[in-house]
């Protein structure tokens, strides 16, 4: 089979190795003549945004380029890219690498030609309808990661540097035009990050796949999802150069992210708040938080897992999946704590009041109460 195609679900995706030499026609697509190239501070010196910028210059489109941005990215980093994105008459935004470059590049496409604070724009509601429609610049968004799945979303994560909260701002037009999926970007990975950003994906699906809510297409997305990364991640952890498996982590990360619709959960709940105060690796974080949350959720989710286990080739059902997921951890150098990641217990009780503010509370397949959030922090320290 051909690791090649050109798909509209849930935007245009095009996909397969070496298709970064089409961001000029993807940039077009999209209606950009100027656009910024937007990516965090470690890729901004790597080969591939060179190679990027120089297919863009090649083109007659610049090299603009702004990369102030943090590993949770904030409020702060928006400000300096907005101001960036007008004072270079950009005309969209190319978001390039893994969740914080992605996000990050939505949110200043988002918010170059809005007068309110992006705060005013959180996932609440309706809150989205505030925001002026015909100002949001386009985007075009090139994943060098196979993760957070944000290449296919309507949402950005942005931290509040004074509180330390991790907030969701959602618009519709947040969408990326284009999406260029090219496996070979992934290639230099390091492990850890390949680990990461893989479970990050795994946790997505597993969340969608728990999640109450009516949603089948999602639930077949998340089951397949998890497939992929079961077979996939393991040989991209042992070969960053392996392609088809980069390729198919690619996918898994976009399927999550679509699968997610549906829901997320304590994991993420967990997670988040984890993320902004410590500044932790959001996927590896995910990944310490799974076993204990699976726990929490048994009785809730034991039969679909029965059910998902037997197609995923686990045996034993909802426990030989559990007895899984661990495995995978530590196959993958996953710590078994978040102390391990610099979080610190004496914190619980804020992170657990901070952790039922997410939103992310409302897909738990098992409602949440801060005693319960508290009780899992404890577990997973």
């Amino acid at each position: 089979m051909t690791l090649t195609g050109n798909w509209t679900y849930p935007t245009a995706i095009r996909f397969g190795a070496g298709r970064i030499k089409e961001l000029p026609e993807a940039c077009a697509e999209a209606g950009m003549a100027r656009p910024l190239l937007v990516t965090d501070r470690g890729l901004a010196d790597l080969p591939i945004t060179a190679a990027a910028l120089d297919i863009l210059e090649a083109a007659g489109l610049g090299r603009g380029l702004f990369a102030e941005v943090d590993p949770n990215p904030n409020e702060r980093n928006l400000a300096a890219g907005v101001e960036a994105f007008r004072a270079g008459g950009h005309d969209g935004v190319i978001a390039f690498g893994g969740g914080s470059g992605l996000d990050l590049g939505k949110m200043v496409a988002f918010m170059a030609g809005q007068t309110r604070p992006v705060w005013d724009f959180e996932d609440i509601g309706d809150w989205w309808t505030r925001a002026d429609a015909e100002a949001i610049a386009p985007i075009v968004a090139v994943p060098t990661t196979a993760g957070t799945g944000s290449e296919v979303g309507r949402a950005s994560v942005i931290t509040n540097a004074d509180t330390h909260e991790k907030k969701i701002i959602f618009h519709p037009r947040v969408l990326p035009r284009v999406v260029i999926c090219d496996p070979e970007l992934t290639v230099g990975m390091p492990r850890a990050i390949t680990a990461g950003t893989g479970l990050d994906a795994f946790a997505h699906c597993v969340e969608a796949f728990s999640s109450p809510h009516y949603h089948p297409m999602s639930q077949g997305i998340a089951l397949e999802g998890m497939r992929l990364v079961k077979e996939y991640l393991p040989r991209a952890y042992a070969d960053g150069t392996d392609l088809e498996a980069r390729a198919h982590m690619m996918s898994a990360a976009m399927m999550g992210s679509t699968a997610f619709q549906k829901g997320l959960g304590a994991i993420h709940a967990l997670s988040h708040p984890i993320g902004a105060v410590f500044n932790a690796h959001h996927g590896t974080t995910n990944a310490v938080c799974m076993p204990a949350v699976l726990a929490f959720n048994a009785e809730a989710i034991r039969e679909r897992f029965d059910s998902a286990a037997a197609y995923l080739g686990i045996e034993g059902g909802f426990e030989g999946f559990q007895a899984f997921v661990q495995d995978l951890n530590d196959r993958m150098g996953i710590p078994r704590t978040l102390a391990e990641l610099g979080a610190s217990p004496e914190r619980i009780d804020e992170l657990a009041e901070m952790a039922i503010q997410d939103p992310s509370c409302g897909g738990n397949p098992v409602a949440l109460t801060v005693e319960d959030l508290r009780a899992l922090f404890h577990r997973c320290m």
